[in-house]
């Protein structure tokens, strides 16, 4: 979601002439609240997960389903007891990207006992079932990754039509009134993306071809009332998307640490980023897009183009004059580089970074790898401004900074405590596609939180080379990714120590000496994921590690049944016994009675995925291709359940300190 500031907010032209003077003062900004906090320390591990869900109606009569535009209604009925009770409400709500999506989270973030496993998917069910009162009849929240006919004619309701020749997004496919009408910021976003780009975006999805698709495929745009400008930008055999909506109105799973230190927060990062093309390609949930099978399985290059608002000098194809740096990924994309010293040695790609940023931050005394991480987050201009938020006091506000980091959407995130709170270092995984059902995301959610923990407890290493990461992103989006796909990855994770220090180093940071080079290359080798996730020969495997931490710990039987369910749903998808979502969806669309092998999702097709998607989220059906029978341990009553886990938690930190 990112910064929401209120205000009124400027154009693109207002916000340029302003960029240099938010780079400063974000940069001030992080100076002082790095020195004030970085030698902060948290005992416990507090952790939380981010669903994002879609409002859907489904007409039943006609066989159609829409996407419900009443974000702004449904949010202030939920936001209501968060309100008048703020501290005590068992969900948090905000808005997103999309006038059909909304954001939920715990009311309080999880923390240190293994018994917190057990509210992970209740709350869930608690947060559906608190939307799903705010909705009217065949009105259904659901957690779906992409809706299959998004742009594909009319698709919302109320029904609106684009407006391509004006606007926020001057879309031929996605109309401003899908766009979030209650905060500036995503309109504001959507523009400014526009227009400092130049042009629109252009999102290239290689189309899915089957037996009678057309082949060449190549849309006749003009029927939506473009001027020849889309046409010229589409490329055959691809389907065409050109707004910030198809990417940013996608709905994702995203789960978020605290660290004990930043030390551990740093850790914590480099060793999750290698973990992010493999758990995007096993949450792999949207094949589809704008009504038409693709030849990808996940959001996550659709998203990236759909915010890349790089100027035609910074990605390349004219020199540059009007612009300071070439820039090699989008605003949206996988990260560049590690942060703590283990990684130092594997930072193999050319960094883009503002260096005049980097002496400032060296002068300040933070040291060269987080200084490089900030100074190449800053490179990038603020595309979002409010007017009243231009003068800040740098030692109390942090918004100039947050604009920039907020703005970075990347798969890992590291994130500084806010001013003035309790809040610690943090660190957010973020490339996870959202599940159908509560039992599947909170599988998700508690296996990448219980991987944290054995990578701490067990001192584990699975730090590549950043090159290598980027080739594992690019084969993520690939169909069937989790089942055939080949990813790099660290042969031996209980190898602590890294290469020894480079003599010396290029300003990009990429290592220099060949010979250590050679060493980190016989460091890795390619792995399918079921090989990653169940082992092989010498290598141990994720499943049978989380087993062990959780046998070598104090563990309730209810607790550790419910996560033994979790972790075999995750085995299960890991070794192809089950389906990926966007298999599943694949496998639906194809088997279709109405499917013409021709890539095209119809309405009644669409109609009847949704219709079984949603009987899937109430678990009113069991489908054995996808999930695995489960008997999940239930909470009743979330609040009070969460006040006494609290209450558990802290008499077991005084225990702590008191020497038990």
């Amino acid at each position: 979601m990112g910064l929401l500031t209120e205000g009124t907010a400027l154009s693109w032209e207002e916000t340029k002439k302003q960029a240099d003077h938010v780079r400063k003062h974000g940069i001030q900004q992080f100076l002082y609240q790095y020195h004030k906090l970085k030698d902060l320390c948290n005992e416990c591990l507090y952790w939380g997960d981010e669903v994002e869900y879609m409002l859907v109606k489904l007409d039943r009569a006609n066989k159609q389903c829409r996407l419900v535009l009443k974000a702004q209604q449904v949010l202030k009925k939920l936001q209501k007891r968060e309100q008048e009770f703020p501290n005590d409400h068992p969900s948090t709500w905000r808005p997103e990207y999309a006038e059909y999506m909304v954001e939920g989270t715990p009311g309080k973030p999880y923390g240190g006992l293994m018994a917190h496993f057990n509210l992970v998917e209740a709350n869930m069910k608690l947060r559906r079932e608190e939307i799903q009162n705010c909705l009217g009849a065949n009105e259904v929240p659901l957690s779906l990754t992409v809706f299959p006919r998004i742009g594909a004619g009319i698709f919302t309701e109320p029904a609106l039509k684009p407006t391509p020749q004006k606007g926020y997004s001057q879309s031929l496919f996605f109309p401003d009134g899908a766009i979030n009408q209650g905060h500036p910021r995503f309109h504001t976003l959507t523009r400014n993306i526009r227009e400092r780009r130049g042009k629109k975006v252009a999102i290239q999805i290689p189309v899915f071809k089957d037996e009678n698709t057309q082949s060449p495929f190549v849309e006749d745009l003009s029927q939506y009332g473009d001027d020849g400008t889309s046409q010229n930008a589409a490329l055959p055999d691809h389907v065409y998307l050109d707004c910030m909506g198809f990417g940013m109105g996608a709905s994702c799973l995203q789960v978020t640490f605290q660290a004990c230190n930043i030390n551990e927060g740093r850790e914590l990062y480099d060793q999750l980023a290698p973990l992010c093309p493999i758990l995007l390609a096993l949450s792999a949930a949207s094949p589809v897009y704008r009504g038409y099978l693709t030849d990808i399985d996940n959001r996550w290059t659709v998203i990236a183009q759909s915010v890349d608002d790089r100027t035609d000098e910074e990605r390349g194809l004219k020199p540059l004059k009007e612009n300071r740096f070439r820039i090699n990924k989008s605003r949206y994309d996988s990260i560049s580089s590690y942060l703590s010293p283990q990684g130092r040695c594997y930072n193999d790609i050319p960094l883009t970074y503002d260096k005049e940023i980097f002496e400032e931050l060296k002068k300040g005394g933070v040291d060269d790898l987080l200084s490089r991480h900030v100074a190449h987050l800053f490179i990038r201009d603020p595309i979002s401004l409010f007017s009243e938020k231009i003068q800040q006091n740098d030692e109390e506000d942090t918004d100039h900074f947050e604009n920039i980091q907020s703005t970075n959407w990347q798969t890992m995130r590291f994130k500084p405590p806010p001013p003035n709170s309790t809040i610690g270092w943090r660190v957010e995984f973020r490339p996870m596609e959202v599940q159908l059902s509560d039992f599947e995301n909170a599988a998700y959610v508690t296996f990448i939180v219980l991987l944290t923990r054995v990578i701490l407890s067990y001192r584990l290493n699975f730090i590549i080379p950043i090159s290598k990461v980027d080739e594992n992103m690019k084969t993520a989006f690939k169909p069937d990714a989790a089942l055939s796909g080949k990813f790099y990855f660290k042969k031996d994770v209980f190898t602590e120590s890294t290469p020894p220090e480079a003599t010396e180093c290029c300003e990009t940071m990429m290592c220099c000496s060949k010979k250590k080079c050679e060493k980190i290359d016989d460091e890795y080798t390619l792995m399918t994921i079921d090989e990653i996730f169940h082992g092989k020969a010498d290598f141990p495997g994720l499943i049978p590690l989380i087993k062990q931490y959780i046998s070598n710990i104090e563990c309730d039987v209810d607790t550790q049944c419910t996560v033994l369910q979790y972790l075999n749903l995750i085995s299960k998808r890991a070794s192809g016994e089950l389906n990926t979502t966007a298999r599943w969806i694949r496998n639906f669309v194809t088997a279709h009675p109405d499917y013409k092998k021709d890539s095209v999702v119809s309405e009644t097709i669409c109609f009847d995925l949704m219709e079984k998607c949603e009987k899937i989220s109430k678990n009113e059906i069991e489908v054995p291709e996808l999930i695995i029978p489960h008997t999940t341990k239930t909470v009743d009553n979330i609040p009070d359940a969460i006040r006494t886990l609290y209450k558990n938690l802290e008499k077991k930190k005084g225990q702590t300190a008191n020497g038990h």
